[in-house]
């Protein structure tokens, strides 16, 4: 196989931009994260592609709920703000406020819409990313936005 082929045709896969965060007691674990799509209606279920060695796989691993944030196609600033390790300090995740939502995990101030979600199942892949099933248990959407897009964005990830 040609590794870079394969690459480039992989990064052409479309791909929105979204925050997920999660908690373990008081640890808290965020990341913006590109490899996530809806899987069923009834019940609503998301699947998404979360790094094994990350903090966030660790709390949603544990806690068995996360928060998925919908970015609006203005908000790259706020989706490199969890490109980094998870800090949190005075109310903030990465100098972003954030509340408690229904589930007990963080809601961002900033995102225009976001889902609370409880882990129904975590298959290890035997690669760097485990396939994470989540149930919505609430819906919010404060605003209507164009969604954010790797595409349309300055950074890649995949292939």
């Amino acid at each position: 196989m040609d590794l870079q082929a394969r690459k480039r045709t992989l990064r052409m896969f479309s791909n929105g931009m979204y925050v997920v965060t999660s908690r373990r007691g008081s640890h808290y674990g965020a990341a913006t994260v590109t490899w996530m799509s809806q899987a069923s209606f009834r019940p609503p279920l998301l699947m998404t592609a979360i790094r094994r060695d990350s903090n966030l796989f660790q709390c949603l691993a544990e806690s068995r709920a996360a928060v998925v944030h919908v970015l609006g196609d203005t908000q790259q600033p706020l989706a490199a703000k969890f490109f980094r390790p998870t800090r949190v300090m005075d109310g903030h995740l990465n100098d972003e406020p954030f509340v408690e939502g229904t589930t007990t995990m963080p809601v961002l101030a900033g995102a225009p819409a976001y889902v609370e979600c409880t882990v129904r199942q975590i298959f290890e892949t035997g690669g760097d990313h485990a396939v994470v099933i989540l149930e919505v248990a609430d819906a919010v959407c404060r605003e209507v936005v164009s969604p954010l897009t790797i595409a349309a964005s300055p950074w890649e990830y995949g292939g």
